[in-house]
């Protein structure tokens, strides 16, 4: 029997490869000669470095960089084992949670961080670079980056304007002749899993900027701002980026990475089954194994385990889920995909507890879905 375990992190808890050392426990207390395949997964949000350097054998590399308020802070990215490909959290460079709540102003954050992430992965050979554009603090559009990267930017009076959402107001002209030759020679592939404009109602401001730190007045300059800041691409790059799915992503980054770094946008889950290989170990399985920490009619969105459901099905595999909780219409699940879905919660007890013995009941629940799969297989 081959078993393909390919689950999402607890977060707060336990990462994607500690969940599937977990399963592959309790299902070999009961399957000892059991083929075990562990596929540790992530939806291209927090998470998705780790994930994908587990998965392939790769290393984490510390960089010093700027933050979302030009301050120096180390951050991180991926080299997987590979060691040509790089992956990187955006959030890690340029993200809200390295903001406090007063700090939050996304008239005045900057994707600089992530530019200078990008430089480094560049020095270190990399000739594909995968961005995860989820978590950001910012709405510059991606300027700030492309400026770490050699690009400058200029108001009608010849100045460089300054970094930060509010500035992109004065743009009117961009300079690309310095920006990293380098650039041209690596593919470029982000992780989006929206698809919202760069601006108007659906766009990057008026959507995301509030959990930004923006209020109304705000709102509304960063969306002018941005308008011409997508006029000005739009004449430097000759892309078409203003109405482009995607491009309001990461507080318009996504509209960045489009015209400067000529990127690919793909679903996050998509980009993890292609680099881990999720679809070729499905091939000749017998069962799949997935989950992540809460379980609920949102799963389907595109999360991790409904992704991995959707490529085992089309493989006719089975596929259950193991979750820390199973939340609002979770039931739904079952015309999802997943034939089957169970809690790791054996009896009551705080969340406190849930997550401080997470790896025990993991192990125990991957032990009670095989003694009863034993029952049906032992019938035939």
């Amino acid at each position: 029997m081959k078993i393909v375990i390919a689950p999402d992190s607890f977060k707060g808890s336990l990462s994607a490869k500690e969940v599937a050392e977990a399963l592959e426990i309790g299902i070999k207390k009961v399957y000892e000669n059991a083929k075990i395949v562990k596929v540790p997964m992530a939806d291209g949000g927090e998470g998705t470095v780790e994930s994908l350097v587990d998965a392939t054998g790769g290393r984490i590399i510390k960089a010093k960089v700027r933050d979302p308020l030009f301050r120096e802070i180390e951050a991180f990215y991926g080299i997987l084992g590979d060691n040509t490909t790089a992956i990187i959290e955006m959030a890690a460079a340029s993200g809200l949670p390295l903001l406090s709540k007063e700090e939050r102003n996304p008239l005045v954050t900057t994707t600089f961080g992530t530019g200078e992430l990008i430089s480094d992965a560049l020095d270190k050979g990399c000739r594909t670079i995968i961005l995860g554009l989820g978590g950001s603090a910012t709405n510059d559009g991606g300027m700030s980056m492309a400026k770490a990267l050699g690009a400058k930017f200029f108001n009608a009076e010849g100045q460089e304007i300054g970094l930060g959402g509010e500035s992109l107001g004065q743009l009117t002209t961009i300079d690309l002749s310095g920006i990293d030759k380098r650039v041209k020679e690596v593919n470029f592939i982000a992780a989006c899993d929206v698809d919202n404009p760069l601006c108007g109602e659906r766009g990057a401001s008026r959507v995301f900027g509030p959990q930004k730190g923006a209020d109304e007045e705000a709102v509304e300059i960063l969306d002018r701002n941005l308008l011409n800041y997508g006029k000005v691409l739009v004449q430097t790059t000759g892309k078409s980026i203003l109405d482009y799915p995607g491009a309001g992503a990461a507080g318009g980054l996504g509209a960045g990475v489009l015209a400067f770094l000529n990127a690919e946008l793909k679903r996050g889950i998509d980009i993890v089954v292609e680099v881990t290989g999720l679809e070729k170990e499905m091939k000749d399985a017998d069962l799949v194994l997935t989950g992540e920490g809460m379980m609920d009619y949102q799963t389907a969105f595109g999360k991790t385990p409904y992704g991995v459901a959707k490529f085992a099905k089309s493989y006719n595999l089975p596929v259950i889920a193991v979750a820390g909780g199973l939340g609002k219409d979770a039931h739904t699940l079952y015309e999802k995909g997943f034939d089957s879905i169970f809690s790791l919660v054996d009896k009551p007890m705080t969340l406190e507890e849930a997550m401080a013995n997470s790896k025990t009941l993991l192990e125990d629940a991957a032990e009670r879905i095989m003694r009863t799969l034993r029952i049906t297989l032992m019938k035939r």
